[in-house]
């Protein structure tokens, strides 16, 4: 578990480095999320957000991406610490939060009046800042109804908010044994490289 200290070290170096004049003219894309962005298990080079940077990079784009992941968070942790994430004014924003929600089988209204005041603070900091979010699934262990109702929770608030949806941020890696951990939730160096292929069909058009 991540101490309060560390937190703010992390965060800290985040803010730095987003204000650092050798970073100012490259434009900013920040991945905003749980530990599927922080690359739980894996190194941080592997997380599907530094391939997403290799990918930019190798098309020559002029983009910086920063991992904002944090293990174990759920969206109302989220909103507590986004005001720190959007000092940088992303140009992008990719909201990746829900997903423990829905594990630990908490509200889903909470959920969604998380994820919504989430992206009123990014459009609050910076009006033309582009939002992407990623929708999730969980197993249908809390019952049918719940499940979901947890799954589209994500459209509902894509389309309220008028913002562009990634439908399952793990499609075609969820529930696949040989793309995810032990743990059968969270993907391995495999399955990162095509989330970063999903990723990047929603997100390609707005960096090129």
């Amino acid at each position: 578990m991540i101490s309060k200290l560390q937190l703010f070290s992390i965060l800290t170096f985040i803010v730095t480095f987003w204000l650092s004049p050798n970073n100012q003219e490259k434009k900013k894309i920040i991945f905003f999320g749980d530990s599927i962005t922080a690359g739980y298990g894996i190194s941080l080079e592997e997380a599907f957000p530094n391939l997403i940077q290799k990918k930019i990079d190798s098309l020559g784009l002029n983009y910086e991406v920063i991992n904002a992941g944090l293990s174990g968070e759920a969206s109302a942790g989220g909103l507590d610490r986004i005001d720190w994430i959007l000092q940088g004014k992303p140009d992008v924003f990719v909201l990746e939060l829900g997903g423990n929600d829905g594990l630990r089988g908490l509200s889903i209204q909470e959920t969604e009046a998380n994820l919504k005041a989430m992206i009123d603070k990014v459009r609050q900091a910076k009006p033309s800042t582009k939002i992407l979010l990623a929708g999730m699934q969980i197993p249908p262990n809390l019952g049918q109804e719940y499940t979901e109702s947890f799954r589209k929770v994500f459209a509902k608030v894509a389309k309220d908010k008028k913002v562009d949806l990634i439908p399952f941020l793990l499609e075609n890696v969820g529930g696949e044994e040989d793309l995810n951990q032990s743990d059968g939730i969270h993907p391995n160096r495999a399955g990162h490289k095509i989330v970063a292929e999903t990723v990047w069909r929603y997100l390609e058009k707005y960096v090129k």
